[in-house]
């Protein structure tokens, strides 16, 4: 199914939650919101699922396959919703919360008994949990019940799905099971899905497109590769990742750093230049385009050393190395280092926040 959203907003008092939404939602595409809290992402999530409504102004409409049901109860819009906290029933086994939804409907649409039992037992097999039917949520993990809760969401066929930091509340190596569980059920269902997510590098693995948020309006949108490697401002790839900023130049397509940011401004014309922590060479070697460090500290951070250095202006910046590179080198906290950038991004003075205008 395809979802659009048109100049929607939504204020509660004066607070602008949603600042005029554009987005189109293509059929079978699975697409993150991705944003920092208060961005406006869970809020927009509820919009589309009629748990909340948008303000009323000319030009507004929530269509689903091109029928406006921005005025449509949440129960009449054929949703799956699953929620970070699972909300199973307790009381129930692991298949009856997944029948809940079918027996609960109206007896003139409840399926049979065992259209139902053979539907549950379809679904306990999609999430890898067939023969778990008996069990109750108390005795599965936190990552079982959350496919539960997911099975549930699909037990009525929805439209599409809604999922709203469904694995916010397990530990990481969980959450990684079930980033690429949650892919390749997607790959096989095909169903149009929207994931409300704070965790950039969930948003950047699962889904086809990403929709950064910020303060209530889309900031960009894309697919990971474009969100993460032609960022449109500053906060975009500020967001996605650590970033050094640096005063430097450009000499061609050469980057040279001429010092951090904050410090006062050298006397050569320059422009800020946003380099990512692996992006960063560190050498023993001066030369002309070589800014210099000392090691402040070093961390490890798993098959990369991350290198915490001081500049001379006392600003300070992060590398990332590869370990075995580390090792080559054989880097020591208190030693004098150089820095060089193999890449760095420019942004107009329009995609830099007022502290930084050219």
């Amino acid at each position: 199914m395809t979802i659009e959203l048109r100049q929607i907003h939504k204020h509660y008092q004066q607070f602008a939650a949603l600042d005029g939404i554009d987005l189109k939602i293509r059929d079978g595409q699975l697409t993150a919101l991705l944003g920092p809290s208060g961005s406006g992402k869970t809020t927009l999530l509820r919009v589309i699922a009629g748990l909340e409504f948008p303000d009323s102004n000319p030009g507004t409409a929530l269509l689903f396959d091109g029928k406006d049901v921005a005025a449509s109860a949440s129960a009449k819009r054929q949703i799956g919703f699953v929620f970070q906290h699972y909300a199973l029933f307790k009381h129930m086994t692991v298949a009856d919360n997944i029948a809940f939804g079918l027996r609960v409907k109206p007896r003139r649409e409840r399926p049979p008994e065992a259209q139902i039992k053979a539907r549950v037992d379809e679904l306990l097999s999609l999430i890898q949990l067939a023969g778990f039917g008996n069990r109750y949520p108390s005795q599965l993990s936190g990552g079982q019940r959350q496919r539960v809760a997911l099975a549930r969401a699909l037990a009525v066929t929805p439209r599409f799905l809604l999922l709203d930091e469904p694995f916010g509340a397990l530990d990481a190596k969980v959450r990684q099971g079930l980033r690429t569980w949650l892919r390749q059920l997607h790959e096989e269902l095909q169903m149009t899905t929207i994931l409300v997510t704070h965790d950039q590098e969930e948003a950047l693995e699962v889904a086809d497109t990403v929709v950064i948020m910020n303060r209530g309006r889309i900031v960009q949108e894309g697919t990971p590769e474009e969100v993460f490697h032609r960022p449109v401002n500053h906060f975009v790839m500020d967001f996605l990742g650590r970033v050094n900023v640096f005063h430097g130049r450009m000499d061609g397509d050469q980057a040279q750093l001429l010092g951090n940011l904050g410090a006062p401004k050298p006397s050569q014309e320059q422009i800020p230049l946003f380099v990512r922590p692996h992006d960063l060479e560190v050498d023993r070697h001066p030369g002309d385009s070589a800014l210099p460090a000392t090691i402040q500290r070093i961390g490890q951070g798993g098959n990369f050393a991350r290198i915490y250095v001081e500049l001379p202006d006392g600003g300070h910046a992060t590398a990332e190395l590869p370990w075995s590179r580390f090792r080559e080198l054989g880097l020591q906290r208190g030693e004098k280092v150089y820095l060089r950038a193999h890449a760095a991004q420019v942004f107009s003075s329009e995609g830099l926040p007022a502290d930084y205008q050219i």
